[in-house]
């Protein structure tokens, strides 16, 4: 692998994994249409890397209410163990962390499924199709009335609800950060929270994901003459994603979210075309 492709596919995993267009449903047009392969000594490790990446992009644009969810889960484990009385006015990050927990349950329960679900990844019929569920998702957000609920006011069967959409974004061409915001803006979340919410929901995700994977990427094997080239893409994929995430930001609270749905039909369709002509 060149310095130039990890550039390339840190970029790819930067922009895809929080623009809403299916970062997995573009790996798998990749793979079935121009013969991307990603199988190889170091490749499953340096695969872990650019998910990372996005990681660390999301706790940098995220800092303050990462760190405020690991400040009030050491305080709620504190008052357990000593037996304090629960807070009755708890701050904000106590109330998000809750939320946080409650939206990533359905996550956990259909890990054992991942495989199955990974399959459909095969047939770029099934990715197109998704592609094209995924834009009328993005059309139809930008229409719903403007929410007001954030992290003190939202319930918690909306954070289990936008965590059960997230369980539907595992399928190949169905955008995660699409479905949970377009989905936190059905509940009527604020857009600023209904992003919050998705972006910082990613963090159990991406770390459960990595947990399971660094152990079948060490055991692949790390090709130590790489080093340098993982390092590029690992850097790469976390300035795409910082500036991925902005954007988004961006784009929701001007209610221009179902621009993207443009793009996703477009590749919808040409994807499905180009599964029967080729």
């Amino acid at each position: 692998m060149s310095y130039l492709m990890s550039i390339f596919l840190g970029f790819v995993q930067g922009v895809a994994e929080f623009l809403p267009i299916s970062s997995s449903g573009h790996l798998s047009i990749f793979q079935n249409f121009l013969n991307v392969q990603t199988e190889g000594p170091g490749n499953m490790f340096f695969d872990v890397l650019l998910h990372l990446g996005t990681l660390v992009a999301v706790i940098i644009v995220y800092h303050r209410d990462v760190w405020g969810m690991i400040k009030q889960l050491f305080c709620v484990i504190g008052e357990v163990v000593r037996l304090k009385p629960k807070d009755q006015n708890p701050p904000p990050t106590r109330r998000m962390l809750l939320l946080l927990v409650i939206a990533t349950i359905p996550l956990v329960i259909i890990v054992p499924f991942n495989d199955r679900i990974a399959f459909l990844s095969d047939s770029t019929v099934f990715v197109g199709c998704a592609l094209l569920v995924t834009g009328i998702l993005l059309f139809v957000s930008d229409r719903v009335k403007k929410g007001n609920k954030n992290a003190k006011t939202a319930k918690v069967l909306d954070a289990l609800i936008v965590g059960i959409s997230q369980c539907f974004a595992t399928v190949p061409g169905i955008s995660r950060s699409g479905t949970t915001i377009a989905t936190g803006l059905f509940r009527g979340l604020d857009r600023e929270f209904a992003v919050k919410l998705s972006f910082l929901m990613s963090i159990p995700a991406v770390l459960g994901a990595g947990v399971l994977s660094i152990a079948d990427a060490v055991r692949e094997g790390i090709n130590t003459e790489l080093l340098g080239v993982y390092a590029i893409g690992f850097v790469t994929s976390i300035f795409f994603g910082y500036i991925s995430i902005k954007l988004v930001d961006m784009i929701v609270k001007k209610g221009k979210f179902g621009g993207f749905s443009y793009y996703c039909w477009a590749v919808g369709i040409l994807t499905i075309v180009l599964s029967f002509v080729l």
